[in-house]
């Protein structure tokens, strides 16, 4: 349901309803933000709260409110939802908990949920067990508790599920614009992607964050992330909780690697929104956004005074996908000129400490450096304690990096080593100076890496994920029977036949040619419970492997030969997710190498050749050391085919995995796999 969410946001007119302190908060803290609008307070016999006269009930305001405050019982919440609703009110936040996160402990906890859902039918209802939101730029608060912001021009809008993780947020010291902190609760009615995409109409918000600690609505997701890249407005979130899939895998190696936090990494950078791994990364990734916006690359020129940082900045690239483009002949000519012949050119730049002080000749050295191909600068620059030191002789490289960027038009970053050694004061000196204040040398190089990603996000938009459907506990199929399915839509799959005994067995390895591989059957992992030999050559041998299985009867395949590698490919319901898509080293490198790329489907060509590319095993199916290579071709057709299958059964599929797909150079053939689907 698309519900107008504009009125409550951005309200003129705000109710409070309740007496007690969290009432009297709201009040206050809408005084105190200058907020333009009008007050009431709401209480049958108190005669003010805050300071202003209160109205006895809602039906005796003087206006329809566009947002109210509820900070009563929770019984009481439903029948003032209720009454706000009739009237024509805008939105409400229910401040009261009771609901259904205290089902277990209640036990009326998801009726009364449902009972105020149907008291507020069409009204927005932020919560309940939430303290709401506080929109800093035009100074309206429906907020109980203290918080550390004050009201700004312009910024980032800032939402969590958690009240708390909200108010830490607030708190922050950082230098960044906040233009709205929203909490979502338990997300009754309006959940936290419909919050953000409202958000994303007022043209003053530059980014969003979010902390994420479930996304209940994945198609409410997508939309979110759609209007916000037409929109221009990028996304950062952090996601909080590993996965359930990840804990309880004990069919599968596919469950075990992509669960849920897997997914979640996915799903974000398929809508191309960066993930943050802490709430400093967010911040900072946020800052880059809010006052550069989305980067074209991660390539950057750094420049230090110190070696020693110059070293520090180096070391801590080498972990992600930084880089430091070299210094052509021109720039070096230049910076020549200004540092003099002691001075060694490079990227990471130490320029030293004999232009400190002259804030021309350091500008024209930082410009210098942005000259190349760089798409962002980065002053490395600690500011001394302002209660124990005199911070006067740093005004010289705040001054020489604004004049950097001016004169090249390209972003400059001034970073400390350290967060604490750029206090809040100092931030808003450097970003009033037309520069990205940064803090903390890990976290700063993840915010620019982060909004590299985004710059460099692919466009168009993709398809609509494939959702999974609910069922009733998965089986699994036969291993047999599960080739025999996977079959049906073009995989190719060994030659074989199944025996109850072992001189059965025999004869029909002679009939299907050796090599042969003897698999017992009645057990997920075969391997570990000794039920494959491979490379038998004789009916004898056929035998004597079987008569040592412990197993109810026995799967003989063709041996397949000359494999250029094995991989993995599975996939997993996942519900918080859609279906996600491992692809991976296979066989028995699976758990020893942890080479895998997730992603969710549906999946193109394009990205399954890319994921295949950036495991460390491509190279053997390229053709290792003169080896032949494994024929792409069949190994794109395998995996798309796993797609097929996967979308043809999507409402009763809980998994399936082929380990190992053997490649060779002109098959891709499903050794073994696993299916379980539900009824």
């Amino acid at each position: 349901m698309n519900r107008d969410l504009s009125r409550l946001f951005r309200p003129a007119s705000i109710a409070v309803v309740g007496g007690g302190a969290w009432c009297a908060n709201v009040v206050e803290q809408c005084l105190k933000m200058d907020f333009p609008g009008r007050i009431w307070p709401v209480h049958p016999f108190k005669p003010s709260i805050g300071g202003l006269k209160t109205h006895a009930s809602i039906g005796e305001l003087p206006g329809i409110p566009d947002a109210a405050f509820i900070g009563v019982n929770r019984h009481a919440t439903i029948e003032t939802v209720g009454m706000l609703a009739r009237s024509g009110a805008g939105g409400a936040v229910c401040f009261a908990s009771g609901f259904s996160e205290t089902q277990v402990e209640t036990g009326d906890g998801a009726e009364l949920q449902n009972a105020l859902l149907d008291a507020a039918g069409s009204m927005p209802v932020l919560g309940p067990n939430c303290y709401g939101f506080i929109n800093y730029l035009d100074g309206a608060l429906l907020w109980p508790d203290q918080h550390g912001g004050r009201r700004v021009e312009k910024g980032v809008a800032i939402l969590a599920q958690s009240s708390n993780m909200a108010i830490n947020i607030t708190m922050q010291t950082r230098g960044l614009p906040i233009a709205y902190v929203a909490a979502a609760g338990n997300q009754a009615q309006t959940g936290l992607s419909e919050i953000a995409a409202s958000l994303l109409s007022d043209e003053r918000v530059t980014a969003v964050g979010l902390h994420i600690e479930g996304i209940g609505d994945l198609r409410a997701f997508e939309k979110f992330a759609a209007e916000a890249r037409k929109a221009g407005k990028p996304v950062v979130a952090i996601k909080a909780g590993k996965s359930e899939q990840a804990q309880k895998a004990a069919m599968s190696h596919t469950a075990s690697l992509s669960g849920s936090d897997k997914g979640a990494e996915a799903l974000f950078r398929r809508l191309g929104i960066a993930r943050a791994d802490s709430l400093p990364e967010l911040l900072e990734t946020l800052k880059v956004l809010h006052f550069a916006g989305p980067l074209p690359s991660s390539r950057i020129a750094s420049m230090s005074c110190s070696g020693g940082e110059a070293s520090l900045m180096a070391d801590a690239a080498a972990r992600s996908n930084i880089a430091f483009p070299e210094v052509d002949s021109e720039q070096e000519e230049k910076l020549r000129e200004i540092l003099g012949r002691f001075v060694a050119i490079a990227n990471p730049l130490d320029y030293h400490t004999f232009i400190w002080r002259n804030s021309e000749l350091m500008g024209q050295a930082f410009a210098a450096m942005l000259s190349g191909t760089a798409d962002i600068g980065c002053i490395i620059a600690d500011f001394p304690r302002a209660d124990r030191c005199d911070g006067t002789d740093w005004r010289c490289v705040i001054s020489a990096g604004s004049f950097a960027a001016c004169k090249t038009g390209k972003p400059v970053a001034m970073v400390s080593t350290l967060q604490e050694n750029m206090p809040e004061g100092i931030s808003e000196k450097i970003s009033d100076a037309g520069m990205i204040p940064l803090q903390g040398l890990n976290d700063a190089l993840a915010a620019i890496e982060a909004a590299a990603m985004i710059g460099q996000s692919a466009s168009p938009f993709p398809d609509p994920l494939l959702l999974p459907g609910t069922f009733s506990d998965a089986f699994p199929l036969t291993e047999d029977d599960a080739k025999k399915a996977l079959a049906d839509h073009g995989i190719d799959t060994p030659m074989s036949s199944r025996a109850k005994a072992p001189e059965e067995a025999a004869i029909s390895a002679a009939k299907i040619g050796f090599p042969v591989v003897l698999k017992g059957e009645g057990a997920a992992h075969k391997t570990e419970a000794g039920l494959v030999r491979l490379s038998l050559k004789s009916k004898e041998d056929v035998v004597a492997a079987a008569r040592q299985m412990s197993c109810s009867g026995y799967l003989i395949e063709e041996m397949v030969t000359n494999s250029s590698a094995e991989l993995i490919v599975g996939v997993i319901r996942d519900t918080a997710h859609g279906f996600a898509m491992t692809i991976g080293a296979g066989g028995v490198l699976t758990e020893l190498m942890e080479d895998f790329q997730t992603l969710l489907l549906p999946v193109s060509e394009k990205d399954i050749c890319k994921a295949l590319e950036s495991l460390r095993i491509y190279p053997l199916l390229a053709g290792y050391r003169g080896k032949p290579a494994a024929d792409m071709v069949s190994i794109v057709k395998a995996i798309n085919s796993v797609q097929d299958f996967v979308i043809a059964n999507a409402g009763k599929l809980e998994e399936v995995e082929i380990n190992p797909v053997i490649c060779t150079s002109d098959r891709a053939v499903a050794a073994d796999a696993l299916i379980r689907m539900g009824s």
